[in-house]
C-alpha cells in the first residue's frame, strides 16, 4: 500500500509538470496549485515514515527526496506572492523521479546519537542548511537560463515562460540567507557535539574542511551582494561554487558508501 503512495505522489507531480510543458505560454492554472498542495502533503507523510523511522534514516534517497519536497515547497508558498508557478515546471520532474527512487530504492543510514534532543535538533537544522542550499544552486541554475531566454538565445526546446528575474533574485539571497545562518548553528553545534562525542573541537576530516569552505563562499557572496552590490551571472557563480563544496562534503561520502559500495 505504501508503494502506491509514492506513485500517487510521483504522478500528481507529473502531471502537473506536463501541463506546464504542453502549454508553456499560458497562466498557471488554480488546479496547479490544489494539485501540488495535496502532492506536498502526501509526500510531507511519507518522509515523516521514512526519515523518522525508529531513528533519523539519512539515507541518500531520504535526503535526496526532503531536498526536493522543500523546493516544491518553496516555489509553492513563493508563487501566492510572486509569478514563480512556471518554476515548477523544472523541479516537479526531478521531484517526481526523486520520489519513485525513495519509494522503489531504499537504503538505511540511521544518525547515531539521533536519541538525544539537542542532537536530533543539530541533524534537522543541518538538513534543513544543505536543502536549502541544493535549492538555491537549483534555481541559480534557473536564473541563468532565464537570462539566456531572455537574451533570446537559441534553445533546443520551447521553455515555459520565465518570472522577471529581480524575484527570482530576490528568493535566492533571501534563502542563501536564511541557509548560511543555519549552517553557521550547524558548523556551531557540530563543534559543541565533536568535543562531547569524540573529545576533540574539531575533527580534521574532509567533512569539516568542505563544509567551513562552504561556509567561507557562501558568506563572502552575501557580503559581495549586500555591501559590493553583486548580481547577475557573479551572484550565480558563487551561489554554484559554494553547494560544489556542499556537494564534496556530504553527498560525495554518502553516494560512494551507499551506492557504490553496496553494489
Amino acid at each position: 500500500m505504501e508503494k502506491y503512495c509514492y506513485l500517487i505522489v510521483a504522478a500528481i507531480y507529473a502531471v502537473v509538470a506536463i501541463d506546464f510543458w504542453r502549454a508553456p505560454k499560458h497562466n498557471a492554472k488554480n488546479w496547479h496549485t490544489l494539485a501540488v498542495g495535496f502532492g506536498l502533503i502526501f509526500h510531507a507523510w511519507l518522509l515523516k515514515i521514512t526519515l523518522f523511522y525508529y531513528s533519523i534514516n539519512l539515507s541518500l534517497s531520504n535526503a535526496i527526496s526532503a531536498i526536493l519536497w522543500l523546493t516544491i515547497l518553496i516555489y509553492w508558498l513563493a508563487s501566492f506572492k510572486n509569478k514563480l508557478q512556471s518554476l515548477q515546471a523544472f523541479a516537479l520532474p526531478i521531484a517526481a523521479i526523486c520520489v519513485l527512487y525513495q519509494g522503489f530504492f531504499r537504503h538505511a543510514h540511521f544518525i547515531d546519537y539521533a536519541n538525544q534532543p539537542y542532537f536530533f535538533a543539530h541533524i534537522v537544522v543541518a538538513l534543513l542548511a544543505y536543502s536549502l542550499f541544493t535549492f538555491a544552486t537549483f534555481h541559480a541554475a534557473l536564473m541563468s537560463l532565464a537570462e539566456r531566454s531572455l537574451h533570446q538565445k537559441t534553445s533546443m526546446m520551447t521553455l515555459p515562460d520565465f518570472p522577471p528575474l529581480l524575484p527570482m533574485e530576490k528568493l535566492l539571497f533571501q534563502v542563501i540567507s536564511l541557509a548560511f545562518v543555519l549552517l553557521s548553528l550547524t558548523l556551531l553545534s557540530g563543534l559543541l557535539f565533536s568535543e562531547e562525542i569524540y573529545q576533540q573541537a574539531f575533527k580534521f576530516n574532509h567533512k569539516n574542511v568542505f563544509a567551513v569552505l562552504s561556509w567561507l563562499v557562501y558568506g563572502t557572496l552575501l557580503y559581495g551582494h549586500f555591501k559590493l552590490g553583486w548580481r547577475g551571472r557573479k551572484a550565480i557563480h558563487w551561489t554554484i561554487a559554494g553547494f560544489g563544496l556542499l556537494l564534496l562534503a556530504y553527498v560525495g561520502s554518502k553516494f560512494v558508501f551507499e551506492v557504490m559500495l553496496t553494489h
